[in-house]
């Protein structure tokens, strides 16, 4: 089964669109949810905003930027191989995030991302915190319920840096057992858990996020390039790449 890869760009009318649900009304975020654009589709909602770095030493300091969007990216496409669930797409939360100014300077509040939540029509948002102390690395999720703003469920994941894939795919079993959602199909989960991928395949794959969302096309293109010649099973990279030629 074809990975379910989500789409890291956005339309301009998407953009436009987003922007006016903030402005809108006087509060911004209590603008209409985007759900109602899309009523057909009642499966539960998950959005997963960027991770936080925690307090990181060892490698390059670029790297440990480039894993906030890298892990989010790659926690949500592990959640989306669920056909159950609705996974927001991070290039609509993105933008959500920059017309606000929101998440610059830190982890998003609560309130906050509950509030995201609404306008993007999920029902839960996810929100972690990575550290990597020379090799060990701990990731740290919470879900909350954007109806209560509260947190519902928060676990941890930790092992050797060279298991990153694997801690992910753990920790988006663990995000949707924890608050009952409908689990993956047996086979599906199988299939993923047999992958191996390299915590330098992740990396790459991160830092071409991080060009591409700076708009740098030939560095984004040059990082996934490398990952599909070099980690050819990373199939993220390979659709990835697809998409920014084909734009």
């Amino acid at each position: 089964m074809p990975t379910r890869f989500l789409c890291l760009r956005t339309t301009t009318a998407l953009r436009v669109a987003l922007a006016g649900l903030f402005l809108a009304g006087s509060g911004g975020l209590n603008a209409p949810s985007l759900a109602a654009q899309d009523v057909a589709d009642d499966r539960p909602g998950v959005a997963v905003l960027p991770f936080t770095n925690g307090g990181s030493f060892g490698p390059a300091q670029e790297d440990f930027q480039a894993l906030e969007v890298g892990l989010q990216q790659m926690l949500l496409t592990e959640i989306a191989q669920n056909s159950s669930l609705r996974v927001v797409e991070r290039a609509m939360l993105r933008s959500l995030l920059e017309e606000q100014d929101l998440g610059a300077s830190g982890r998003v509040e609560a309130g906050t991302a509950a509030q995201i939540g609404r306008v993007v029509g999920a029902r839960y948002v996810v929100t972690g915190v990575f550290m990597d102390v020379w090799g060990d690395f701990r990731m740290d999720a919470q879900v909350l319920d954007v109806e209560t703003s509260e947190v519902v469920y928060s676990d941890q994941v930790r092992n050797d840096r060279e298991r990153l894939y694997d801690m992910l795919v753990e920790l988006a079993g663990k995000v949707t057992s924890g608050v009952d959602l409908p689990p993956l199909d047996r086979q599906i989960r199988e299939a993923r858990e047999s992958r191996e991928i390299p915590s330098e395949a992740i990396l790459l794959f991160s830092r071409a996020q991080t060009y591409e969302d700076f708009g740098d096309r030939e560095r984004a293109v040059e990082a996934y390039q490398r990952i599909v010649d070099e980690f050819p099973q990373m199939t993220e990279a390979q659709e990835a790449l697809q998409q920014i030629r084909g734009n």
